[in-house]
């Protein structure tokens, strides 16, 4: 067993979840005000931040422990959830890359962040290139479609 404890907090004008348009969307992270401000020193100096955060309003009888269709999407195959990146999670935790927009004392602005108004953060990592994937990506053409609006 463990616990993990958010650093922070998501604000944005997103109030519920959507499946798409978050491309667009400019959040503020505020850290807890436990941490100490020199946690984000020359984070500035990265273009890109991984961000780890909690779907905290996925309650328990929703979690998903095996295969469905993504979206619930008939046309889309049934593939397990740890084939998708669907909120109904097991341990209910998101991962997105986003922009950096600026840092202004203990709160980030950051671009592209697909969670909600409130949402809990987790941690925050700076985008490095040696961490991205090396050689081709590849994924199902189901895919493909089901993220054609995600990020607009």
């Amino acid at each position: 067993m463990f616990n993990i404890e958010s650093i922070g907090v998501n604000y944005n004008e997103r109030k519920t979840p959507k499946d798409d348009y978050w491309g667009e969307v400019i959040s503020e992270i505020k850290l807890d005000k436990t941490l100490d401000d020199s946690c984000l020193d020359g984070i500035e100096s990265f273009s890109h931040l991984e961000i780890v955060y909690l779907f905290h309003l996925v309650q328990q009888e929703d979690i998903q422990y095996s295969s469905r269709h993504p979206r619930n999407n008939k046309e889309y195959p049934k593939v397990g959830i740890f084939a998708q990146r669907g909120k109904n999670r097991p341990n209910r935790i998101g991962v997105t890359v986003v922009e950096l927009i600026s840092k202004e004392g203990n709160s980030l602005i950051v671009k592209g962040l697909d969670a909600i108004d409130g949402t809990p953060i987790v941690d925050i990592k700076p985008v490095m290139k040696e961490f991205l994937p090396r050689g081709e990506i590849k994924q199902p053409q189901w895919a493909n479609e089901l993220m054609a609006n995600y990020w607009k």
